[in-house]
């Protein structure tokens, strides 16, 4: 006696799903890392005097390019938005911030509340870029002693939250 094996509809149908889905979420986490959520916004530090627009910015080959001579903003949250800009140029006089100072990004006030040099190697970009629980702005530029290509050894971070 010969027994046939009958396809199960079903099984093809789960198994298509899966794969359709695993290929939608693969393409949209992927596409998430680089995703900006903010709009290029007018950046304000009336303690240094700093009046300047910004410019978004795209991650290129996983880094970030600080642009010449403005200020470069990049979100992977709503709620966090990094600023970065060479310390020669659009952030020259950043080191002057104090605690308390006073920073307006677009139409947002935020208060200088954590202001700090770090090591190059020591920077950790996924705890600068990670989502707080309150609105953040993260200013970086360069610091310590300068190296070739306009780079430096240490990093000038400076940590800003809404009241």
């Amino acid at each position: 006696m010969e027994i046939k094996k009958r396809f199960n509809p079903r099984f093809i149908l789960v198994v298509v799903y899966f794969v359709a889905f695993g290929s939608f979420l693969k393409v949209n986490l992927k596409t998430a890392e680089a995703t900006v959520y903010s709009d290029s916004l007018k950046l304000t530090i009336p303690s240094i005097e700093l009046d300047v627009e910004t410019a978004k910015l795209e991650l290129q080959d996983n880094r970030l390019e600080t642009p010449s001579e403005i200020v470069g903003s990049y979100s992977m949250s709503l709620n966090k938005t990094l600023l970065i800009a060479h310390s020669n140029s659009a952030f020259k006089n950043l080191n002057e911030i104090e605690l308390g100072d006073e920073i307006i990004y677009g139409d947002t006030i935020y208060t200088v509340a954590d202001s700090r040099i770090i090591e190059k190697a020591q920077v950790n970009m996924y705890n600068i870029l990670k989502a707080e629980r309150k609105d953040t702005l993260v200013l970086m530029t360069c610091a310590g002693t300068d190296l070739a290509d306009r780079d430096a050894t240490h990093r000038l971070v400076i940590t800003a939250v809404v009241e």
